[in-house]
């Protein structure tokens, strides 16, 4: 009887530990991850933290799938011949973010591909609420565009 006992104590103390140690683990989560829609809302991005501790993006879900020949849409407008037949879905758009350690909001140093032009941009990410300010740029933010993300519940 005694041995079931702490059998029984030991047992709850470990699905405690884990309990918590999940909940921790859900607690550290980033605001800027999460699915969010792009500025047309023809997209969801997967926005996550890799392993590096930087943040990236890519398509999990599209409006139109499919190209007029029923195929899915691929990466048409890419320079790299090579690449315009991957699929658009699942491609990775955000890339090597990093938390700017002087503003909580913002992520530095990333870059944005834009598959209607075929173009990567260094990139910037301001987090306001559920929207996200993304500006791709060429060389400094000045000459760049800010677009809008709104998260998708």
């Amino acid at each position: 009887m005694r041995i079931l006992k702490k059998f029984s104590v030991y047992c709850s103390l470990m699905v405690l530990a884990l309990v918590l140690a999940n909940n921790a683990a859900h607690a550290q989560a980033d605001k800027l991850e999460g699915v969010w829609y792009n500025d047309i809302k023809t997209a969801k991005i997967q926005i996550s933290k890799g392993n590096n501790g930087k943040f990236n993006g890519k398509i999990i879900w599209l409006k139109v799938t499919n190209d007029e020949a029923g195929k899915p849409r691929t990466d048409i407008k890419n320079p790299d011949t090579k690449l315009r037949a991957r699929p658009l879905m699942g491609l990775h758009l955000l890339a090597n973010f990093e938390k700017n350690p002087d503003d909580d909001n913002q992520y530095i140093n990333g870059t944005i591909y834009d598959p209607l032009n075929g173009k990567v941009y260094m990139c910037k990410i301001k987090y306001e609420g559920n929207t996200l300010h993304i500006r791709g740029y060429v060389m400094i933010p000045l000459f760049g565009r800010t677009t809008h993300w709104d998260r998708a519940n």
